[in-house]
């Protein structure tokens, strides 16, 4: 029997890893580079704003990930208006020529979550022209929802606050929302840790995108390997079915057709 898992396809793409990375914050190029390799990331999102994507000096980020075979997820990550996120996400197509755009609108200068009537309006426009839409938003069945029928070929909920390495924060939501959605539900923000990452995935998640808990890691690269495991233990662990929890014991040996004890 065959354990290979079926590709993670969002709109005209497919991915083997259902791992996806940022590139921020890591302390230097190299570092950035060896964790990706070592978490088999095959998409890296780049905040469009923060990272001259338009530099191909050598030895600079830029020139690395174009020369690297990745698929660049390009961010809208600063932006806190519909407007400014439509014409941050044009300029990443037209500096990187792709139509993937992660939409980030920001509605709390403190929290960062996102602006969710600010992110409709966003994905409505981006997806009218084009853009393969994928929506940074909070774990909200509702939102999701509204996200999904217009188009979006995935939903990204947070799973807690940027950066803060909380971890899953709402199971609950989490599973509903997986279980309403038609489209890839991939957890996006607050993973601290590997068994976060686990979580998101046996909850029946598609994927997770992270980049404090890898990047800020003691050890980046090791961190990167743990998740890669981690990914992928919960995705087989949601494919295989878990048992149902109970309450008190049950024998892991049948207690029918026990051997009689000898006597004295």
């Amino acid at each position: 029997m065959s354990i290979e898992d079926e590709p993670l396809r969002i709109g005209p793409y497919a991915f083997r890893s259902r791992l996806f990375v940022g590139t921020g914050k890591f302390p230097d190029l190299e570092t950035s580079r060896r964790a990706i390799e070592a978490c088999g990331a095959e998409v890296v999102t780049v905040a469009v704003r923060r990272v001259d994507l338009a530099d191909r000096s050598a030895g600079s980020l830029g020139a690395w990930l174009r020369e690297s075979g990745l698929t660049l997820l390009p961010n809208t990550a600063g932006c806190t208006t519909a407007d400014e996120a439509v014409r941050t996400a044009r300029l990443a197509r037209e500096l990187l020529g792709t139509p993937l755009v992660k939409l980030e609108v920001i509605g709390d200068d403190r929290t960062l979550f996102p602006d969710v009537s600010a992110t409709l309006e966003a994905a409505r426009v981006l997806l009218a022209e084009g853009f393969v839409v994928l929506p940074y938003v909070n774990d909200d069945p509702v939102a999701c929802k509204r996200l999904e029928e217009l188009g979006c070929p995935a939903v990204m909920p947070l799973a807690a606050p940027i950066g803060s390495g909380l971890g899953i924060r709402n199971p609950v939501n989490l599973a509903i929302i997986v279980e309403q959605s038609r489209v890839p539900v991939i957890v996006d923000a607050g993973v601290g840790t590997a068994s976060d990452a686990s979580i998101a995935m046996e909850l029946g998640c598609d994927g997770v995108l992270m980049n404090t808990a890898i990047a800020c890691a003691r050890d980046p690269v090791r961190m990167a390997h743990a998740m890669r495991l981690a990914v992928e233990a919960g995705r087989h662990a949601f494919l295989a079915g878990r048992i149902p929890p109970r309450m008190y014991a049950s024998a892991s040996s049948p207690l029918h057709g026990l051997i009689a004890p000898r006597g004295p």
